[in-house]
């Protein structure tokens, strides 16, 4: 039986209060969303996208007054970011309360937490009685979703209810700051740039690193990949070694006798970040061998788009940086 596809709260409610999942949006991606209070419910998401339990979940919250009751020892730099950058694409680590399942923690003492920038969405948090686990709603490692659509195409058989807010305004994952510790770390970078975080708290570190065992979400080497081969670097460089049988990828520039996707013909990086997922999910359905791409400018949103390259790029592919 297909998921049922409509724009109704009260409905998504009904559902999550029956312990059921309900893909939810949110300005970054869709979620796939389950009370994050119950062991059962969360299971059901590792379960449908196939996900790994070492993965950990993203708790959203309708308010900052709502964190205290999921997070002890909040600094006073989580405290900042929560009031300036939410709601917003900032998830921050804290450590958890008893009362968050280990499961949606993947057994760490942490738990990452947002306040999701969508109306839609943060109307349904506040008629719940519960914060709601909600990774993106997607097969475990596939490109993210970014309208009901995309939702409905990979997991409308497997769950009963989409919320459809529309397509994502952001289009990239929420930024992830580990605050729990005395100097703040990016995690993963996103959908809030690190200068903004920069201007509010000073100086954070940045982790470059990958791991098959991560503390936030998508910190795994490969992720949000397409299921060709995509291969980053320059582009003419590429199809010198790729032949013809290719399409593109390209930041703002036309490439006439390809397949070619721009991200950005005016080279906004904003709206390059809000064309990326629906953008590699268009080149992985045509009938070429690989999906040529190229890095952006690295900075602002541009950081988190190169990431998110990077780690679709992992599986089988040469990286030309």
């Amino acid at each position: 039986m297909r998921a049922t596809i409509s724009n109704s709260v009260l409905d998504a409610t009904e559902f999550l209060n029956r312990g059921k999942l309900v893909a939810i949006p949110t300005e970054t991606v869709y979620g796939l969303a389950a009370n994050a209070l119950n062991a059962d419910a969360v299971v059901q998401i590792f379960e449908t996208k196939n996900r790994p339990h070492f993965d950990p979940l993203i708790v959203h919250v309708a308010s900052p007054e709502h964190v205290a009751a999921l997070a002890t020892d909040i600094s006073a730099a989580a405290q900042m970011l929560m009031e300036k950058l939410w709601p917003g694409p900032l998830t921050i680590v804290l450590r958890k309360r008893e009362s968050i399942p280990h499961i949606v923690t993947s057994g760490m003492d942490t738990v990452g937490v947002r306040m999701p920038d969508h109306l839609l969405t943060l109307e349904l948090l506040r008629t719940l009685d519960f914060p709601l686990a909600a990774p993106s709603a997607n097969p475990f490692g596939y490109i993210s979703p970014t309208s009901a659509q995309h939702v409905d195409e990979q997991l409308g058989d497997c769950i009963p209810y989409i919320l459809d807010g529309g397509e994502c305004r952001i289009g990239v994952e929420s930024t992830i700051i580990d605050c729990s510790q005395p100097i703040p770390t990016v995690l993963r970078l996103g959908g809030t740039s690190v200068e903004a975080i920069q201007e509010l708290i000073g100086e954070v570190h940045v982790n470059a690193l990958s791991t098959s065992s991560p503390k936030a979400p998508g910190m795994l080497h490969s992720h949000y990949a397409p299921r060709k081969p995509l291969v980053v670097g320059n582009i003419h460089e590429l199809l010198h070694q790729h032949g013809q049988n290719v399409s593109i990828l390209s930041f703002k520039d036309s490439f006439h006798n390809f397949r070619n996707i721009r991200l950005s013909e005016t080279g906004d990086l904003h709206e390059a970040a809000r064309n990326l997922f629906a953008a590699m999910r268009k080149l992985d359905a045509d009938h070429h061998d690989i999906i040529l791409a190229e890095f952006v400018p690295d900075y602002g949103l541009g950081r988190a788009i190169n990431d998110r390259l990077k780690r679709a790029s992992y599986k089988g592919s040469l990286i030309n940086e």
